[in-house]
């Protein structure tokens, strides 16, 4: 009788490289503290500009000459403010030493007061010159892209070359009619895109612009008169100068002003109309439109 030996039981055990891994003992859940806290804006989740009107924001063309006429007169602008500001303050100044010289006939003026007066007249005057050449530029170069803008939206072209215009503005005696004239033809262009003109008629300017003109008029010739008025000499003389200098500050001051109104008066008819900025809209009658189309009838459709 024989007796068989039962064969081994061998047990194979797998083990991921390393070793077995450590087991993670399972996680505790925190306690709730608000809501998370980002040193800086996240950069996912929905764009900021997602939430607002899409109206609010046109597609900004780079060729299109209404926006750059646009963007050029937000510049002017800023800088007219400015120079409003500078020349009020500099007819003050001026004002302020005609008042200091008829004190003077009379008693000494104290030191400081003169150094301060002294001071705020020359640095104006300093600045407002500088000052008014930029303003000058940006203006020009707004109405250069306007009258292009205007043109081109009723497909036309200026009869004016934009080098005379230029070379209008800076001559002696031809800056009396040229801006004036440029300006009309500008708004007369502007109005004819509108339907508000017939474009083969005369210019004919609105009161804004008339009474932009006059002033613009008023203030070269004032200040061609207050220049040569200061080669004269004596006392009298150099009082009626500074009285002269006042009055032409604040004429720069009104005109800067006036050419604010009107360059915002143009580009509001130039540029299409911003739905944000429209309050109580409502459509009081429709005229020359087309009658709307209507699909043709078939004659087998039961009446």
């Amino acid at each position: 009788m024989s007796s068989r030996v039962p064969p081994a039981r061998v047990e194979w055990v797998a083990t991921p490289p390393g070793g077995p891994r450590p087991v993670r003992p399972p996680r505790r859940a925190r306690r709730y503290t608000g809501p998370p806290a980002y040193p800086a804006v996240p950069r996912w989740g929905f764009p900021l500009l997602a939430w607002r009107w899409p109206l609010a924001l046109p597609v900004q063309q780079q060729g299109d000459p209404a926006r750059r006429a646009e963007a050029t007169g937000a510049t002017a602008v800023a800088t007219l403010w400015i120079t409003a500001g500078v020349a009020g303050l500099a007819a003050f100044a001026e004002g302020w030493r005609y008042v200091l010289l008829l004190i003077s006939r009379s008693q000494a003026l104290s030191r400081t007061v003169l150094a301060i007066s002294d001071a705020l007249v020359g640095t104006t005057g300093l600045i407002l010159w500088p000052l008014g050449a930029f303003s000058g530029l940006f203006v020009v170069l707004w109405a250069l892209r306007a009258r292009a803008a205007a043109a081109q939206r009723i497909g036309v072209r200026n009869a004016r070359p934009d080098w005379q215009v230029v070379v209008g503005v800076l001559v002696p005696g031809l800056n009396l009619l040229v801006p004036g004239s440029a300006l009309a033809e500008l708004e007369h262009t502007v109005l004819a895109a509108e339907g508000e003109r017939e474009r083969g008629a005369r210019p004919y300017p609105t009161l804004l612009v008339r009474f932009w003109w006059v002033t613009w008029t008023a203030t070269l010739l004032l200040g061609w008169f207050t220049f040569a008025w200061g080669f004269r000499t004596g006392v009298q003389a150099l009082a009626d100068g500074v009285v002269l200098h006042a009055l032409n500050d604040a004429l720069v001051a009104v005109l800067a002003m006036l050419t604010v109104r009107v360059i915002r008066y143009l580009n509001r008819l130039l540029l299409p109309v911003n739905p944000t900025e429209l309050r109580h809209l409502w459509v009081r009658a429709v005229r020359a439109a087309p009658p709307p189309p209507r699909a043709p009838r078939p004659s087998t459709a039961p009446r």
